[in-house]
């Protein structure tokens, strides 16, 4: 089979169902070789389904998915030596040093030893891990299992890799340093399929995105074609308590172009304004209210913005968890 294409994932109709419920329904996805696409939604929405039978883990109940040029269920195998995975859980052996898991992975892909100790060592030097990496991993910090987790997706050299919400549980430097590996890595040709809940991560590393919601596409583009979909400016009320919420938010329904948005977890209220709003007008009706507002000020519309406005809800909400299944991997 010619495993050429200018697609390194493409899928088209694809769908899972549990009993009953579908897990996933009408995906269809083209992602460039050398591209990073950002898969967003709720847990529950269909990203781990859909990372699970583009990486033949689990095979699709309808349509069809093929990753670097090979179909994930007849040509399963072929996928499988061209990608990368990094999952939500710790695939590393913790009883083990970091040397010794990525020679051990080098060694279950047939790299031959000489070579799989060669690439462990140029991968804990790339991700600094070289001064740990005789340690037990159980010793390592959350950040450092991360990286070792990344390396171990790495040690194949990979021209597909899917990241499964990659820099949860990071602290800002590491996941910023996660960030900038990532870069690299895209420059020298791989292609990433990436799912996160920090929108803020897909819009800095994504050149398209998908929202996914109730297990079905509800939005593609680039980050700046889905902002300037729901329009570009955001003026962002903050209040002492809740009881200025309401107060707040008919103060600004003058200026707003939708429906005004409360948050009240963050005691903030939002509504997207025409650009020739003027805040100090905005101020003076809040005033008017009775508003003792802490922070007014305007703002560019964020992805956050845009998952609130497709699903209704923002996009850190985790309502539920996505069904569990077997391990079905082709043969």
């Amino acid at each position: 089979m010619n495993a050429d294409t200018d697609f390194a994932i493409s899928a088209t109709g694809l769908g899972k169902q549990y009993d009953d419920m579908w897990a996933l329904r009408d995906f269809d996805l083209e992602v460039p070789a050398g591209s990073v696409l950002g898969l967003l939604g709720h847990n529950g929405a269909g990203k781990t389904t859909a990372i699970r039978i583009l990486t033949t883990l689990a095979a699709p109940t309808e349509g069809s998915a093929r990753v670097a040029g090979y179909d994930v269920v007849e040509d399963a195998p072929r996928v499988r030596e061209r990608i990368g995975l990094t999952s939500q859980a710790a695939t590393v052996d913790g009883l083990m040093s970091g040397q010794a898991n990525l020679e051990m992975i080098g060694r279950l892909y047939h790299l031959p030893p000489a070579t799989a100790r060669a690439r462990a060592g140029e991968l804990l030097e790339r991700l600094n891990l070289a001064d740990t990496g005789d340690k037990l991993v159980r010793d390592f910090s959350g950040g450092m299992r991360r990286r070792l987790d990344l390396a171990a997706s790495l040690v194949a050299t990979p021209s597909v890799l899917f990241l499964d919400e990659p820099t949860t549980g990071l602290d800002p430097e590491s996941r910023n340093g996660l960030w900038d590996m990532l870069r690299e890595l895209v420059s020298d040709g791989t292609t990433l399929l990436l799912t996160t809940q920090y929108l803020e991560e897909a819009d800095r590393l994504a050149d398209s995105i998908v929202l996914l919601d109730r297990g079905r596409i509800s939005a593609t583009g680039t980050p700046s074609e889905l902002k300037s979909r729901i329009g570009g400016e955001r003026i962002v009320v903050t209040v002492p308590d809740s009881d200025q919420l309401e107060p707040a938010a008919a103060a600004l329904r003058p200026f707003a172009e939708n429906t005004v948005e409360t948050d009240h977890e963050e005691q903030l209220v939002t509504a997207a304004v025409p650009p020739d709003t003027r805040l100090i007008e905005v101020v003076r009706a809040l005033d008017n209210s009775g508003v003792d507002a802490t922070d007014v000020h305007r703002r560019e519309a964020t992805l956050d913005d845009v998952f609130l406005s497709i699903t209704g809800t923002r996009g850190h909400a985790d309502p539920e968890p996505e069904p569990t299944e077997p391990q079905e991997v082709p043969a």
